[in-house]
This record gives structure tokens, sequence and C-alpha cells, in this order.
């Protein structure tokens, strides 16, 4: 009986760590975030956070409506129904009064979403201007250059470029192939490689900039994108990807570029703004890019030819 107990234990705990690892870290942690907001919101009204029900759930995302876009609002409800799940607990979130009450919000607020701006060519070069004009040591502008310019050739998400080892590089003739182990939408690690062709103006080439890197810093494996300690002392950490956004507001800063409506997704948008505008097709860019669906890029496709297929480019006037 003991024995059947301690097998019964051991199946628990392993059945607990299949479903926490079916989620990526990210997602984990901003499941939790938005259900420590939902359980601030059922304590201040004296309701039950977990498990809850349909009609507290709907309150709360009515309470939200007010400060927050349509996404915002699917997200937490996402997150509420998956602290439930993990905790054995079950939430109708087909419920009508849900249904319903999304409806009725999106109906009344709208649902258009303003994304973050795209990281455009002329982004690009001020930024690696800038980052050329700076007094500091070769090494930092190298590492900076190289993080900029691999993320925007690369269609790269900040997760994926910070996770990218040496060992994951091959330089061929043509460039560069870069394996993607994992990525947001890849969360089986099934990985996926992303070829960069070099650049005729070297200036901007990611591959030439990548390999001063690696020759200045002598990496020759782990992470190749690493943190400074005081001065310019490289670590062998890992940069987070937060470290990504904020080096890139501060060159769009140096730059004279308001910083404000960009954000680390500014790369991978961009990459895929500007393919759009050279006539390359979805296919290419979801290759490069790793979207799932046509979504998405078909957006990013739309809005770079809002002017080129524009109707009043036809008015003689």
């Amino acid at each position: 009986m003991n024995e059947l107990t301690t097998d019964l234990k051991s199946l628990h705990e392993a059945t607990l760590n299949n479903l926490k690892s079916s989620k990526a870290n990210n997602t984990l942690r901003a499941y939790k975030s938005d259900f420590k907001d939902f359980g601030a919101f059922c304590a201040k009204h004296g309701l039950n956070s977990l498990p809850s029900e349909p009609k507290i759930v709907s309150l709360y995302l009515t309470h939200l409506s007010k400060n927050s876009k349509i996404s915002t609002l699917r997200r937490r409800l996402v997150s509420i129904s998956m602290v439930h799940k993990l905790k054995g607990h079950y939430l109708d979130t087909k419920h009508p009064i849900i249904v319903e009450n999304l409806m009725g919000i999106k109906r009344v607020n709208g649902s258009i979403q303003k994304g973050k701006k795209p990281i455009l060519i002329n982004h690009l070069k001020s930024i690696i201007n800038v980052i050329d004009e700076q007094k500091i040591e070769d090494i930092k502008k190298y590492r900076d250059k190289s993080i900029i310019l691999v993320g925007f050739g690369g269609g790269f998400r900040r997760t994926e470029l910070i996770s990218i080892d040496y060992e994951d590089l091959e330089f061929v003739p043509e460039g560069i192939k870069i394996t993607v182990k994992r990525s947001k939408t890849d969360q089986f690690g099934e990985g996926m490689i992303k070829g960069l062709p070099y650049f005729t103006n070297e200036t901007y080439c990611p591959i030439i900039n990548l390999k001063k890197w690696l020759e200045i810093s002598r990496i020759k494996s782990g992470p190749i994108f690493r943190r400074f300690s005081k001065g310019s002392s490289l670590t062998d950490k890992r940069l987070t990807d937060q470290s990504v956004v904020l080096l890139m507001k501060e060159y769009l800063n140096l730059a004279g570029i308001e910083n404000k409506n960009f954000a680390g997704h500014s790369l991978r948008s961009g990459f895929a703004t500007v393919a759009a505008e050279s006539g390359a097709d979805e296919r290419s860019i979801m290759a490069m890019t790793g979207h799932k669906t046509t979504q998405m890029v078909r957006r990013y496709i739309r809005e770079s030819n809002i002017f080129k297929n524009n109707a009043l480019n036809k008015l003689k006037i």
C-alpha cells in the first residue's frame, strides 16, 4: 500500500511538471502576473478568485475595459482559465455572460490594435551610425551593432535573439545559418534555421559585424550576446530580453528619434515591413520570421502598401 501511495505521489509530481513544461517560462510568468491582478480585484471586492465563476470574471473584464484593449482582456481571460486548470478547477470561459460581455465591450470600445512602431531602414542606419559615434570600447560597439543588425536581419523575437549560442551558428559562403532551437510558436523545440545573406554595405551587414564581434570577444562557445560587468569586462552571462529593448531605446534616443512607441518587437516587425515594402511575398517573410499564420504578415504587407497601392495615386489633381 505504501509503495502504491509513493508511486501515485511520484506520478502526481511528474504530471504537475509536465503541465508546467507544456508552456514556456515567459508564458507561465505572464499567467501568474495576470492572475495576480485578478486576485487583487477579487480581494478588494470580497470575491473568490480561485475557484471563481463566470459572473465574477465578467465583472473583472468590465473593470479592465475602461483602460485596456480587447486583446488585453482576452489574454487575461486565458490566464485566469489556465491558472484554474493548473490548480484542478474548471472555469467555463464560454459562458454567455463572458462571451456576450466581451462582444459588447468590443462593440462599445472598438477592437483596433495599434502596434508598436517597426524599425525601418532609416531607423536602422541611424542606430548603427550613432553607435559608431559613441566614445565607448569597440567591444561594446560591435556587440550592440550585432544585436540590432542580427535581430533585424533575421526577423528575430527578442527571446530568440538572446538565446542564440555559438554552436547555433554556421558561416557559409552566402552568409550565415542560425539555428533557432525554440520559439514562441515552436514550444516543442522542433527548431528552424534562418539564413542571413551578406549585405552590400558592410557598415550595416549583420554577418560582417557579427564576425567582428565574435573575433574581438573571443567567444567560442555558449551565449553569443552577453552582459558586461562594470566597465567593458565581458561576462559569460546571457543578456536578458529586456536588455535588448533598453539598448535599442537608448540608441534611438541618442539618434534623436522618439523612442516611446518602439519595443523589442520592433526589430521583427521592422524586418517584415521592410521586406513587404521591397516586394517579398508572405511565404518568404514567414519563412524568416517563423509566423505560423498569415494574419499578422498580411497586416505588415497591407500597411507597407498603404501609399504604394493607394487609389489616390490614380487621381490627377
